[in-house]
């Protein structure tokens, strides 16, 4: 009974004092991705990301994109997070956002740091995007429903506590886990290499319609006010897994094609 109790208690201090809503991933999940990266990059885009970042990781630099959320002459960015598409929509049928989505970001910080004619910090500023923009198209509900806003407006509870369908899938069921980046990144899917070559190669829209099929199956499992926990965390922590050990080796692909 008290080891239950201690479970229930952490738990409740990783939803309640470390979680910040608009983490997409939470630091952690972010980390991840960037972690996983590094660990597949080639040595030629290792030095080349090395310089732009003051040799600064990857995971270190991947929540910079939510950091600067509070200044606000970043402000422009925030539509670039995600991208709303109902069920049975596609992206290139769907409407627009005129100020932009999280494809059109990650298409943009790619032709940047591709152009010769852009300099260092410029270029520094476009890869620090793009590497939290690829984990966040990676995130189910940031492919999700414009009029809850990707779960936002859906009210659950988590081990009780009350929080929003979008959160638990930012940062609770990944913060519940207890596990650091580095533990974390460690302890993802183990695969193949035709299956990692498969992932690599596929385009960002692919991308988007994993997360879309992801984000169905998410809607149709929880209802507002359901009391989500051990049940829910044992059904989609390995779908957390798989999409963080994706977005990292489309990372990995991604920059080995800017920098070879």
């Amino acid at each position: 009974m008290f080891l239950r109790f201690l479970i229930l208690f952490l738990i409740y201090i990783s939803n309640t004092s470390f979680d910040k809503s608009n983490e997409i991933w939470g630091a952690t999940g972010h980390r991840v991705v960037g972690q996983i990266a590094e660990n597949y990059l080639t040595e030629k885009a290792k030095k080349s990301i090395k310089n732009l970042l003051n040799g600064k990781s990857l995971a270190s630099v991947s929540t910079f994109a939510d950091d600067i959320k509070s200044d606000p002459k970043y402000k422009k960015f925030n539509p670039w997070h995600y991208v709303n598409i109902k069920s049975g929509e596609n992206y290139d049928t769907k409407n627009k956002n005129k100020n932009g989505d999280v494809i059109v970001a990650i298409y943009k910080c790619i032709e940047i740091l591709s152009d010769k004619n852009y300099n260092k910090k410029d270029k520094s500023f476009y890869l620090k995007l793009l590497v939290h923009f690829i984990g966040d198209v990676h995130q189910p509900l940031h492919v999700g429903r414009k009029e809850d806003r990707g779960g936002n407006d859906i009210k659950v509870r988590w081990f009780g506590v009350q929080t929003n369908l979008h959160r638990v899938w930012d940062s609770q069921i990944i913060n519940s886990h207890q596990m650091s980046y580095t533990e974390l990144s460690k302890d993802l899917p183990i695969l193949g290499e035709t299956e990692i070559d498969r992932i690599k190669k596929s385009n960002i829209l692919d991308w988007v319609t994993e997360s879309q099929n992801i984000a169905d199956s998410i809607y149709n499992d929880a209802k507002e006010n359901s009391n989500l926990g051990f049940e829910y965390r044992y059904k989609y922590l390995n779908t957390v897994k798989s999409r963080l050990l994706m977005g990292g080796l489309r990372l990995a692909h991604v920059l080995n094609s800017i920098f070879n």
